[in-house]
């Protein structure tokens, strides 16, 4: 089965793109509901953060540490580096006796909007505190204080690389193909689409095991912090606000986005092929939509999907709209 199609922009009368990908629901149980080739082998990129962060509570060094819940969301987070970000990952570090220097993630600008023009106006150059992985790397960096690993964390044979592998293969029920190095550094493991659907049901379905406590506590830390997990004015965070902290939302680079649904039991994993954020943001608008979690006319909603797009006059000139069939 060959892709399928899932989000139209619309400019005027005419349907000027089409995006197409693969989408896939989970329960407890398997595959709830599919769209294209749920068997698509694809990098989760940082959709899959909560995944990568479950070793760090299931070897205690999380507790051992102090994380508060906000800082797990923060483990979890492809944060904007709004000041409020950028200040808890280095106290974060503090607290470890560790600073900025030994994360690895490298440096860019911030996305937000303040933190970037107060660098550019001060010609300031951004620190490794700046990138939007860099809490998860903080964690990696607990890990690696309790496991006694060596400071290069993000190598793919480094104990903390290889305690998220075993994670990441054990609830994905995969054995990866193999790994892509990442935009911070570190090993992004492969896994098909409903693979990683497959995850998300089993953290919207934790049990009374550790793996299962860790599974809610990160999932409740996503959903009680949305402004950690991205930032003002990002898909990740509006849409959970919009949905009251029901839900917890993941995106990753390339077009991956994944949801967790602890009330109904669901996970939900896509991929758009052609890689373009605005289909994916679009696509996971509408199952959420779709499920009966999301209101089509919360403001959030209405942004990411059927809501009309403007020009830089204000005028407007489109929308993006679901497929035909997409989702039935």
């Amino acid at each position: 089965m060959r892709s399928a199609e899932m989000i139209d922009l619309w400019r005027g009368e005419l349907c000027e793109s089409r995006h197409a990908g693969h989408a896939v629901i989970c329960d407890a149980h398997g595959v709830v509901e599919a769209w294209g080739r749920p068997a698509e082998v694809i990098y989760p990129r940082s959709s899959c953060k909560m995944i990568q962060a479950l070793p760090l509570l299931e070897s205690g060094a999380a507790d051992a540490a102090g994380l508060t819940d906000r800082q797990l969301a923060l483990a979890c987070a492809s944060h904007s580096g709004a000041a409020l970000h950028v200040e808890a990952v280095d106290g974060w570090l503090t607290g470890l006796g560790l600073s900025e220097p030994d994360l690895r993630c490298g440096t860019h600008m911030p996305r937000d909007p303040a933190e970037n023009r107060r660098l550019t106006c001060s010609d300031s150059a951004p620190c490794q505190l700046h990138n939007n992985c860099s809490g998860k790397h903080a964690g990696f960096l607990t890990l690696n204080r309790h496991l006694k690993g060596g400071p290069d964390y993000v190598e793919p044979d480094h104990p903390v690389q290889q305690a998220v592998k075993a994670a990441f293969e054990e609830v994905t029920g995969e054995t990866s193909p193999g790994f892509g190095i990442d935009g911070c550094s570190a090993p992004n493991w492969a896994c098909t689409v409903e693979g990683l659907a497959r995850a998300m049901a089993r953290f919207a379905n934790p049990g009374p095991d550790r793996r299962g406590q860790a599974m809610r506590r990160l999932v409740d830390a996503m959903r009680s912090h949305p402004e950690m997990v991205a930032g003002e004015g990002r898909s990740c965070t509006g849409l959970m606000r919009a949905m009251g902290g029901a839900v917890a939302v993941k995106t990753g680079a390339e077009a991956v986005f994944v949801a967790i649904l602890p009330e109904q039991g669901l996970g939900i994993a896509l991929k758009i092929t052609d890689g373009a954020t605005r289909a994916s943001e679009a696509a996971i608008t509408a199952l959420l939509i779709h499920l009966g979690v999301l209101d089509a006319r919360d403001p959030t909603a209405q942004q990411l999907l059927d809501g009309p797009l403007a020009n830089c006059r204000g005028r407007v000139t489109g929308a993006l709209r679901r497929a035909p069939g997409f989702p039935t």
